[in-house]
């Protein structure tokens, strides 16, 4: 374990610069649980990706992602692993369905498949559109994100036939998860499908840049289809989940450092939350910074944009640390994608943002996850659904099933980040709906192949076999009081 998150106290002129929660000290990482209120309709639920946990890689006649080509390169970019049996989902359905049951969960992002098996047991499913696995045929004819034109028009296509077919009974539509990790880490680090990168006959300066304006457009269009074919009728309502960690300044003292922090949350987040939420181009520090790599908005489109600007949406955040962000001296690399902003652990104290857990990135920081509720809530100034939140406990990925089951430091972690909410809401004037954690079981982590386990059951990947950890029934007992609170 380790001391305090470091507070920032430091004020600035701009107001931009100034911390968004003023109260202080927020947290100490290490201090128990309170087990703080929410709200009685406060919904909770369990989160799962198609390609993560279904296998039936080549089952009645499914087609290849990207993902089936990216996790059979060699040499292995997925740890030698990949999903092509993972949880063995397709083929247990019923099974998984029931688990979620069994839990008294109330919302889970789920593919369209399950709807029916999840309203029989009174799930409510909410549907994510794309989750990072585009058909391998559409990248191999026109590289998908990289042609606008073609891609929304494929986009629109499939979106109307989900509209159609799973619209009466799905009420909350995502259209794409987390689109800095598609763009960035696709596009530019290419540690994710389809892995380009200028060393693989990509280009890091320009490409994560054009992927993001596609996908900004094409949800921008796919938001516009529903609203005239099918809201009216089906009752419905549709978004997108932007991932981010918070940022505090690496030196609270430094001007250039809270500077920074800011840029490097605009560079994360508002880049799609500039646009997608308040219909207006990209942030001032991208445009200065980026130049020419950033592609410029048409007039048309940006009327679009406002347009599209959700009225009774939400906003879907998937969080699980914060970081400290220190200025870079020298000028940014060619293909820099930051903001020239340096991500730490620790601060210029030598202070660790929180106590580590069993990935290395991956802190605990309740407080910074306040600040984040804030910084998105004074924004944006929508309703906040924590669409992904969880964490591996520290050493689980070694341990034998009937000790992995036992998971008080994910436990902890999932108190200390209710309480948060429970603060931004009642102290700070923040709405959030609703928590949905990371996830329903372990399963293939991407990159990670089987390594981090966050899962609220544990699986047996050889045999297939889910069981319950703690965590599970500890969410089910904490939402159950709140419920009759």
């Amino acid at each position: 374990m380790t001391d305090k998150m470091n507070v920032n106290t430091f004020k600035a002129e701009d107001p931009n610069l100034k911390p968004h929660v003023e109260s202080e000290p927020l947290y100490d990482p290490l201090r128990p649980v309170e087990e703080l209120l929410l709200p009685a309709h406060f919904a909770w639920g369990t989160v799962t990706t198609a390609y993560q946990i279904d296998g039936a890689a080549s089952q009645d006649g499914k087609g290849r992602s990207i993902w089936d080509t990216f996790s059979h390169l060699a040499p292995s970019r997925t740890n030698g692993e990949s999903g092509d049996v993972a949880c063995d989902h397709y083929n247990r359905v019923i099974e998984d369905v029931d688990l979620m049951a069994s839990y008294g969960v109330e919302g889970i992002a789920f593919y369209g498949k399950l709807v029916d098996e999840l309203l029989a047991r009174n799930i409510e499913p909410v549907v994510t559109l794309y989750h990072w696995d585009v058909p391998q045929r559409i990248y191999d004819r026109y590289g998908a994100f990289l042609n606008t034109s073609e891609f929304i028009a494929d986009f629109e296509h499939f979106i109307s036939v989900c509209f159609m077919r799973f619209g009466d009974d799905v009420k909350k539509w995502v259209t794409f998860n987390e689109p800095y990790i598609i763009s960035v880490f696709g596009y530019h680090s290419g540690i994710l499908a389809p892995g380009r990168t200028t060393s693989t006959g990509g280009d890091s300066r320009t490409e994560p840049w054009r992927v993001g304006h596609t996908i900004i457009l094409a949800h921008a269009v796919a938001v516009r289809a529903y609203a005239r074919d099918y809201q009216d009728r089906q009752k419905g309502i549709i978004s997108i989940v932007l991932s981010g960690h918070f940022y505090e300044p690496w030196d609270a003292s430094s001007v250039i450092d809270l500077a920074a922090a800011q840029r490097r949350l605009e560079f994360y987040i508002a880049w799609f939350g500039d646009p997608i939420f308040l219909g207006r181009d990209y942030p001032s520090a991208m445009r200065a910074r980026l130049g020419e790599r950033l592609p410029a908005f048409t007039p048309e489109q940006l009327d679009m944009l406002r347009d599209q600007v959700p009225k009774n949406a939400f906003y879907g955040m998937n969080h699980y640390s914060t970081k400290n962000a220190r200025a870079l001296p020298n000028s940014p690399a060619e293909d820099d994608c930051a903001g020239n902003v340096e991500e730490l652990d620790t601060n210029s104290e030598g202070k660790a943002v929180g106590p580590v857990s069993g990935m290395s990135w991956l802190r605990v920081a309740p407080g910074g996850f306040r600040k984040l509720l804030n910084w998105v809530w004074n924004r944006h100034h929508l309703p906040i659904i924590i669409t992904e939140n969880g964490c591996p406990c520290p050493g689980e990925s070694q341990l034998p099933v009937e000790k992995a089951v036992d998971d008080r430091f994910r436990i902890t972690y999932f108190g200390l980040y209710l309480d948060a909410i429970s603060r931004a809401l009642y102290e700070d004037g923040v709405k959030v709906d609703g928590y949905y954690v990371w996830s329903l079981m372990d399963n293939f982590e991407w990159s990670a192949g089987f390594g981090p386990r966050y899962g609220i059951a544990h699986t047996d990947y050889k045999t297939l076999v889910r069981t319950p950890k703690r965590s599970a029934w500890y969410l089910k007992d904490t939402f159950r009081e709140h419920r009759k609170k």
